[in-house]
C-alpha cells in the first residue's frame, strides 16, 4: 500500500509542477513575448503534465488490480 501512495504522490507533485510551468510559459508567450511559438511550448508542457498524471494513475490502478487478483479477491465492475 505504501508503494502505491509513494507513486501517487510523486505523480501528483510532478504533474502539478509541470502544469504550473506550462501555464506560466503559455501566459508568457501570449502576453509578454512577441515570439508566438512559446505558446506552443506552453501548451505542450500542459499536455505532457496531464499525460504524466494519467499514466501514473493508470499504473497505480493496475497495480491495485494485480495485487487483488493475486490475493484471490473477486473484483466486479
Amino acid at each position: 500500500m505504501e508503494s502505491r501512495l509513494k507513486l501517487l504522490n510523486a505523480t501528483k507533485y510532478v504533474g502539478v509542477i509541470l502544469l504550473t510551468m506550462g501555464i506560466a510559459i503559455f501566459l508568457y508567450g501570449s502576453f509578454v513575448s512577441d515570439y508566438k511559438p512559446v505558446m506552443g511550448i506552453g501548451i505542450g508542457t500542459v499536455m505532457g503534465a496531464v499525460f504524466i498524471f494519467l499514466m501514473g494513475m493508470f499504473l497505480v490502478a493496475s497495480e491495485e488490480m494485480v495485487t487483488n487478483c493475486k490475493q484471490g479477491k473477486k473484483i466486479l465492475p
